[in-house]
């Protein structure tokens, strides 16, 4: 679990860490930073279309080989973006990385939940999805640091050197498992799709993110327009911004064992909360900064508990549950950033991502407390069927 939480760092910084680097992209590639944010946009759409194409397409593949050929095309699409100098050939190439970032995110998922059994998914699952959290923390600054200081197409070299390096780790340390021609097909992964439940989960996936990194985005011309950071300071705040995620997705993956939905309540409350009183209070400096990392806490600590909560709704279909999980996360990024960047050019400036932000967080109760609700309805059916 912990070698997998390796490779979903990787995967977590490339994705975010775009948004620290948009006014460097943007001026070099001589794009607005509005169309600058299509690289998350893109980057988004990717993983929703790759992670349940390349979950049935890999289906039957060892789980490791799987994850060596998603690293080994996820380090040529780095290669190919730190070349680029025309636009749309680098959100080609970023299209093509999330690609190959969806398939090995899906499978790492089933090999966690596997490895570590009902009783404890939870917890696997937020072991490995630290790692992603773990890439704000480290990641993502590193990352706008170096981008400032050599250019920003100098992580984008980086990550393309360290996943080449990650697949000799996966190798060496992940066991072949021999694939599952026997054991699974495409036919009985698609039965996953007529469970509601399931469906719930995943509209709590996207709206859950989707409000969160509507505003994450654009957190970078938030804190430098509105709050008055210099542009020095913006890889502290997503410091503490990962600093929030990475603690959130441990303990809720540690509470989510026990308390699943009332951990998916209260994140999507808090989180919502939160993102209103950004909305409110971007113009002072300290309490912005405060809030950011808290949102991190509420905003991304449900994840494991949804990913969960899918394969286990999903019952015999773990791998097509764990690619739609990956798929309703970032359709919400997707939107959520997509309509934040309408909002750059209207009145609401820089608080615009924020102000989206609340409006999609706020309908993550909406799935979430149909999801609780639906529990308690079942259990008091089974006692009074089992009095």
């Amino acid at each position: 679990m912990y070698v997998l939480a390796l490779g979903t760092f990787l995967m977590g910084t490339t994705e975010f860490v775009v948004a620290g680097l948009l006014p460097e992209i943007a001026g070099d590639l001589q794009v607005s930073v509005a169309r600058t944010g299509l690289m998350i946009t893109v980057f988004a759409v990717g993983m929703i279309v790759g992670a349940p194409l390349m979950a049935m397409l890999t289906l039957r593949l060892p789980k490791r080989l799987t994850l060596m050929l998603a690293l080994g095309v996820f380090a040529a699409g780095h290669v190919i973006v730190a070349l680029g100098s025309n636009f749309t050939l680098v959100l080609a190439a970023r299209f093509l990385t999330a690609i190959a970032t969806g398939a090995f995110w899906a499978v790492a998922n089933v090999a966690a939940a596997r490895a570590a059994g009902p009783a404890a998914s939870s917890r696997a699952l937020g072991i490995v999805g630290a790692g992603a959290m773990l890439a704000n923390v480290v990641g993502v600054p590193l990352g706008a640091f170096a981008g400032q200081l050599m250019g920003w197409r100098g992580p984008f070299w980086v990550l393309a050197v360290l996943a080449a390096a990650a697949v000799v780790l996966i190798a060496r340390t992940v066991p072949h498992d021999g694939g599952d021609q026997q054991a699974v097909s495409i036919r009985s992964e698609l039965t996953a799709l007529r469970s509601g439940r399931l469906w719930l989960v995943l509209a709590a996936c996207a709206t859950t993110t989707g409000g969160v990194l509507a505003a994450y985005s654009y957190i970078s011309p938030l804190l430098t327009d509105r709050s008055g950071l210099a542009s020095g300071i913006v890889p502290l705040v997503l410091v503490g911004f990962g600093l929030g995620a990475l603690a959130g997705s441990l303990v809720g993956g540690r509470l989510g064992d026990r308390r699943p939905h009332t951990v998916t309540l209260v994140a999507a409350a808090g989180a919502t909360l939160l993102l209103l009183a950004i909305s409110v209070l971007a113009g002072y400096a300290v309490p912005t900064i405060i809030l950011v990392a808290l949102l991190g806490f509420f905003g991304l600590g449900a994840n494991p508990v949804l990913m969960s909560l899918a394969v286990r709704f999903a019952r015999q279909a773990p791998a097509l549950a764990s690619a739609l999980t990956v798929s309703a996360f970032n359709l919400g990024t997707a939107i959520g950033s997509w309509l934040a960047g309408l909002t750059l050019d209207t009145p609401l400036g820089s608080t615009g991502p924020a102000v989206v932000g609340t409006a999609v967080s706020a309908l993550t109760l909406i799935p979430t407390t149909a999801i609780a609700l639906t529990r308690r309805h079942r259990s008091a059916a089974s006692r009074l069927s089992h009095p």
